[in-house]
């Protein structure tokens, strides 16, 4: 019984933002910030020897200060060392952020890479 319940609550809940413990697509390490939402069809992720590559994007109505904030934060505690303007490194990978649109209408690309 409560696990139908469960699921039914999970597909009534509001899909156009991110909940918590959501991660960008092609990552099970990776958080999105709340506010963003994968963009369909977006990603691409390939795992080879060297490492694993992932291309997505997520957008939503947020800022580019406020992901840049999000992530300058967060990303550390996962591991995640600066490595410039939105470019971090952890374990042998990258990480680079870039932006598309305006505050308010804006999508950010995730681009994970083996170093």
């Amino acid at each position: 019984m409560l696990r139908h319940l469960a699921f039914i609550l999970a597909l009534l809940a509001p899909t156009g933002a991110a909940l918590a413990g959501d991660f960008v697509a092609g990552t099970e390490d990776l958080p999105l910030m709340p506010g963003l939402a994968a963009v369909a069809g977006s990603s691409l992720i390939f795992d080879k020897p060297q490492g694993r590559i992932v291309e997505a994007q997520a957008a939503g109505k947020v800022s580019r200060s406020a992901v840049q904030s999000f992530y300058d934060a967060t990303l550390p505690q996962l591991g995640w060392s600066s490595a410039g303007a939105n470019a971090w490194r952890r374990e042998g990978e990258q990480l680079r952020l870039d932006f598309h649109g305006r505050d308010g209408d804006l999508t950010v690309g995730f681009s994970l890479s083996p170093l």
